[in-house]
């Protein structure tokens, strides 16, 4: 027996149909049929597809972050206050709001970039990098300065609450300032310029800081005290510490308190201490600067009295200078404007006030 024909009979009848099938399909059309395999990526594809991708992320991060600050900041300034439906009640009806406006911004962002990419896979990202670019250069404007500052108070709470205090203080006492004997004392002080950028570089901390002691101090007109402070920042008792510090970054065996370099070294140094003793806190650091080791400081008068911070440390100090740390960053104030914008700006003049808030005091607003 034929062994072909006994091959065939084994084969099912639907196969031997499907062949039929396809050797007619070949010869009518002369091609052979074949399965299209998907196209594989290239590495070079897969890279711009993931770069493109985090464009467009980070895109839409930056508009979201920026969008819930302005958002957050103005409710917060709208509805400040302890009523229950006054203020509290419209604001969590906000945070609410906020979210579903949220949920409906992904949903839409979702389709648009389908219809995107229909397109071009570039606009997607483009477009969210666009959104990003607006709100950032709607950040670097006065008007972004509220906002922001309010986002601070709602999230900063008791911290930012004592910081924004301090802050108009700052502002108040720069606004009483004499401009034209600010702008003398100014001048005066570029002579010590070097001596102090060199001494705030040696010990890594803002340069108009120093600036606003020494103007504090001795209004750039070094002499000796009666109380006994000497030069340029009227050096009288520090702790041994600083003056092994001041020492070491001046590479010297012998210091003058005549030298305004020496003067400046031994002041940055001796803030340095107090600001690092007083855990970071500006205010409790100029005024621990201003009343010395004498008697413990005012870590002792903190201590005695239970105080740990600079609001509940003023009733304390009725016989002490609780202005001082206000008059420091008031000059300090002064030498940045006088530094970003070449004058004095009236702080009541036109959007002057906004501006200088955004500007920043030195040592007080760092971020």
């Amino acid at each position: 027996m034929d062994k072909t024909a006994n091959f065939s009979r084994s084969i099912p009848d639907d196969v031997k149909l499907k062949s039929k099938r396809k050797r007619k399909s070949i010869a009518s059309t002369g091609k052979v049929i074949s399965r299209k395999r998907p196209k594989k990526k290239l590495p070079g594809e897969f890279r711009q597809k993931l770069l493109l991708l985090s464009i467009e992320i980070f895109g839409l991060g930056i508009t979201a972050i920026s969008l819930i600050i302005v958002i957050l900041g103005y409710s917060a300034n709208r509805f400040s206050g302890t009523s229950f439906f006054g203020s509290l009640l419209p604001f969590a009806f906000g945070i609410l709001t906020l979210i579903l406006a949220a949920s409906v911004f992904l949903i839409g962002w979702w389709k648009l970039r389908k219809w995107l990419q229909s397109y071009s896979e570039f606009l997607a990202p483009v477009l969210s990098l666009s959104f990003a670019l607006l709100i950032i250069w709607f950040a670097i404007h006065d008007q972004f300065t509220l906002a922001y500052g309010n986002f601070r108070t709602l999230v900063g709470s008791k911290e930012e609450a004592g910081r924004m205090t301090i802050s108009h203080q700052v502002y108040a006492a720069y606004r009483r300032h004499n401009t034209t004997q600010l702008q003398k004392m100014i001048k005066r002080a570029q002579e010590y310029q070097q001596a102090i950028e060199n001494a705030a570089s040696a010990f890594n901390v803002d340069v108009n800081l120093l600036q606003g002691i020494a103007a504090a101090e001795s209004s750039f007109i070094p002499r000796e005290s009666s109380d006994g402070g000497r030069g340029l920042f009227q050096i009288t008792q520090v702790p041994k510490t600083v003056m092994t510090q001041a020492y070491k970054r001046l590479g010297t065996e012998k210091i003058s308190l005549e030298n305004p370099r020496h003067n400046a070294f031994i002041a940055a140094a001796t803030f340095k201490h107090y600001l690092a003793e007083m855990k970071g806190d500006l205010f409790l650091a100029l005024l621990a600067y201003n009343i010395g080791p004498a008697n413990g400081g005012l870590r002792f008068i903190m201590q005695q009295y239970g105080a740990s911070d600079f609001t509940t440390i003023q009733p304390y100090l009725q016989t002490l200078p609780r202005d001082y740390p206000i008059r420091v960053l008031s000059y300090s104030l002064a030498f940045r404007l006088w530094q970003k914008e070449g004058k004095l700006l009236a702080y009541e003049e036109g959007n002057n006030a906004i501006h200088i808030q955004r500007i920043g005091i030195p040592g007080l607003h760092t971020d």
